[in-house]
């Protein structure tokens, strides 16, 4: 394990990750039940204004996330974050899923996982990945997932660069990421230049983990340039915005803000690059911690979750649908009436285990190492 990552910020921003680190540690045991981790806590406010936290569903894909995460801490540390079960514990229960998992996203967070603990049954992990990973078109997060998962597994050959093929080629012609890569029905016409935040950070830390295994420099080059236009996109506040113009990386909407990005998913990906030898984007990373940092109210610490979002009040999500049709029309047309009509002023009171996972991961792993 190392802390080199924590230790390129500032000392109030070190105090600052280092306590959210502790908070993952202690958050995770409440999500999980009999070896698995629940899909979300989420928030209740009790009559006397106090808030408790309410598990809910299930999930593969956060369980195998938290396990990534849980691999970067010591083992001790490791059983306080899993009630006393170890790393292998986790994931070999994630192993025994595998026939029950149907998309090739679960499948490769699996084998990622399994490639870090060192799991005997790492080959299986990657035979059934082998099976479901075989369409004509795929999201975008499930192609980096898979790239992320088989560099961690140390495969060479055709089946790599297959997926290093597909993540690469979705960015001809584009400054960043679209939704879905290949040809088919995965997303509607109206947004098929529309990519989202995670469309962004997971391409671009497949890229870089790959560049850092194998010394891959277009990889490397492509992971600049999608780092360098979610940078020149940030908001203002150190805000990470959710959706883009993949053509020209313009921000199509703004809203949701997410806490995971802010600690996480966005830190993960441009630490990996710098990690990886690339351009180290550590003013920016400090801004999207302070965007947490002055939202207090958002991590709370007697329950050890932090709330998920911060989000407009339009429920069927019209904003995103208006302005993704607009965009689609006229590259850059922002329809600003609809910051007005729909303010950002809700709050997204859950916190599900993957931002946790995510968390650990960014701040504790190693770009191109196991922990």
């Amino acid at each position: 394990m190392t802390d080199h990552r924590i230790a390129l910020l500032s000392s109030g921003h070190q105090d600052f990750v280092a306590g959210m680190v502790d908070l993952a540690v202690r958050g995770l045991p409440p999500g999980y039940v009999d070896g698995e981790f629940v899909f979300t806590r989420r928030g209740r406010q009790d009559a006397d204004g106090t808030w408790t936290a309410v598990p809910e569903g299930r999930s593969i894909r956060y369980a195998a996330i938290v396990a990534l995460g849980v691999a970067a801490l010591e083992e001790e540390r490791q059983r306080a974050a899993l009630a006393g079960d170890s790393l292998l514990d986790l994931v070999g229960n994630l192993v025994k899923r595998l026939p029950e998992v149907t998309g090739p996203g679960d499948a490769a967070l699996i084998c990622w996982a399994a490639a870090e603990a060192g799991h005997a049954d790492l080959d299986l992990a990657l035979s059934r990945l082998a099976e479901l990973d075989a369409g004509p078109q795929i999201y975008t997060v499930e192609a980096a997932w898979v790239l992320a998962a088989l560099v961690a597994a140390g495969v060479a050959g055709h089946r790599v660069e297959r997926a290093r093929e597909r993540l690469l080629g979705g960015l001809a012609g584009n400054r960043l990421y679209p939704h879905a890569l290949g040809t088919g029905p995965l997303v509607p016409r109206y947004r098929a230049h529309v990519g989202c935040f995670a469309d962004q950070v997971y391409p671009l830390q497949a890229l870089a983990r790959l560049h850092a295994a194998t010394g891959d420099a277009e990889a490397l080059r492509a992971a600049e340039q999608v780092a360098q236009g979610i940078c020149q996109a940030q908001g203002p506040q150190g805000e990470w915005w959710w959706h883009y113009d993949a053509r020209i990386g313009s921000v199509v909407e703004g809203y949701p803000v997410y806490s995971v990005h802010q600690l996480a998913m966005g830190p993960m990906a441009l630490l990996d690059l710098a990690d990886a030898g690339g351009t180290a984007y550590v003013a920016e990373i400090s801004k999207g911690l302070d965007w947490m940092i002055e939202r207090p109210a958002f991590v709370l610490d007697e329950l050890a979750l932090t709330w998920r979002k911060e989000a407009r009040a339009d429920p069927r999500k019209l904003v995103r649908g208006l302005r993704a049709v607009a965009t689609g029309v006229r590259p850059g047309l922002r329809l600003g009436v609809l910051d007005r009509v729909y303010p950002p002023v809700a709050v997204d009171r859950e916190c599900r285990p993957y931002e946790l996972g995510w968390l650990l991961y960014a701040w504790l792993a190693t770009c191109g190492q196991t922990s």
